[in-house]
């Protein structure tokens, strides 16, 4: 996995979305001989050594290995997410004003807003269409230099650079065109139309603004990775490929990947819904053991960006726990995570046996700590756990920053992760290989 900056770069310049990103990841796991299963079916006829997945909304998905049935079975569980912050539109979202042709935006999740001027944007995500008396889905890519975010002169904006205060409903809205007569709709029924995509009308979509930059390798000796979406893209193609790519005959391994964490996972496919607990659950009668002990020989890795020291702020870390780009996979500790001192201790032993390198992060005491899917499952699933990620720098911006060597270690480490097999005994956990 030498290539695997470059799987994903390709992959990220790919992937403006959740729905693309769900759509992209189908297509990677048929390839590696993955079955589709659906949710409105049984699952009565799962192999032992049977390799699926499912969707839930067209956003969301978990992938899973069937294993020999075994007393001591249990899940080996990563997780992810794939939605960043972004730019939604509205309904009925053309404004024309002083011979411009802008869209309504709402802001999906928490961007920095200033990171967003000035780009090239487009649109991408989901329509509905009706087709024939048929409702249908249709993932969209408008893949064109679509539309721009201009920003203020310093001329007519003295204050720029003491006050940068951005106004989504008036700052924040794109350009499109100088056009009075355009639709967006219009623009949409183009794009399905190219894509050989039939249907009678358009009834709704769920689109959203994304970043036309493409994703790059920096630095003198390429040390960096500039890109958008990091967040959590770079978390999730290594955990992808570390899942396609081991077997473990004892324990079921899964690897899931949520849409709507940056705005909470209160949806029917976000972490904070029944997707997983239902998937686990039809696992458990397909292989005919018990669920219970299954989920008590357990383990989620939640694996989402950690902050990386930043060269120009230090001071905004803490004093003993700070985290660097090429310097390892980063184990986070916080009262809003899910890390203990087991899944800690269990964690760092599968590093060391990796040869990964791996660093703890804990935020100064005086700030505040954001939170992860790793948490929000816990509702419904309670299962050891624990929260790592790679560093990051500029997270929640247009355009992020990651260590090149990070990637490496990440799927190094999960790939361990995944032929380790975790057997608890009363007060003691053992491993297997």
């Amino acid at each position: 996995m030498q290539d695997l900056n470059d799987k994903l770069l390709e992959f990220i310049d790919k992937t403006p979305n959740a729905y693309c990103c769900a759509e992209n990841i189908k297509k990677i796991l048929i390839e590696n001989g993955f079955e589709e299963l659906y949710e409105e079916y049984t699952w009565d006829n799962l192999k032992v050594d049977g390799k699926y997945f499912v969707s839930r909304n067209d956003s969301s998905l978990i992938a899973f290995k069937m294993s020999n049935k075994n007393l001591e079975t249990g899940f080996n569980i990563t997780a992810v997410h794939d939605d960043s912050p972004s730019f939604q539109i509205k309904p009925n979202p053309e404004i024309y004003d002083n011979n411009y042709l802008k869209l309504n935006i709402s802001g999906y999740g928490g961007m920095l807003n200033y990171s967003w001027l000035d780009r090239p944007l487009s649109l991408a995500g989901r329509v509905i269409v009706l087709d024939k008396g048929i409702y249908k889905s249709h993932i969209v890519n408008i893949d064109k230099d679509l539309m721009i975010i201009p920003s203020q002169a310093i001329h007519i904006n003295r204050e720029v650079n003491s006050k940068n205060e951005l106004n989504h409903q008036i700052d924040m809205l794109p350009i499109m065109s100088l056009s009075s007569n355009l639709k967006l709709e219009d623009i949409i029924k183009s794009a399905l139309t190219e894509t050989g995509k039939s249907f009678d009308k358009i009834c709704d979509y769920d689109l959203y603004l994304y970043n036309r930059d493409k994703s790059r390798k920096i630095g003198l000796n390429e040390e960096f990775i500039s890109a958008p979406r990091l967040d959590d893209l770079a978390n999730l193609l290594p955990a992808l490929h570390s899942f396609i790519n081991t077997k473990n005959n004892n324990s079921f391994n899964i690897f899931c990947t949520f849409n709507n964490e940056e705005t909470g996972s209160l949806t029917k496919q976000g972490a904070d819904s029944t997707f997983l607990i239902d998937t686990l659950t039809r696992i458990a009668k397909a292989a005919d053991i018990d669920l219970l002990p299954a989920i008590n020989n357990s383990i989620v890795v939640s694996a989402d960006s950690a902050h990386a020291l930043h060269p120009n702020a230090p001071w905004k870390n803490d004093h003993t726990n700070k985290v660097y780009l090429n310097k390892g996979i980063v184990i986070k500790h916080h009262i809003n995570y899910t890390t203990d001192a087991l899944t800690s201790s269990l964690f760092k032993g599968i590093c060391e046996s990796a040869t990964v390198p791996y660093q703890d992060y804990a935020c100064r005491s005086d700030m505040k700590c954001g939170s992860t899917i790793g948490g929000i499952n816990q509702r419904h699933v309670a299962v050891d756990s624990l929260d790592i990620g790679l560093p990051q720098l500029a997270m929640h911006s247009a355009n992020e920053l990651i260590g090149s060597e990070d990637t490496l270690y990440m799927y190094k480490a999960l790939s361990e992760f995944y032929q380790t097999t975790f057997i608890k005994e009363k007060n003691m956990v053992k491993i297997r290989k």
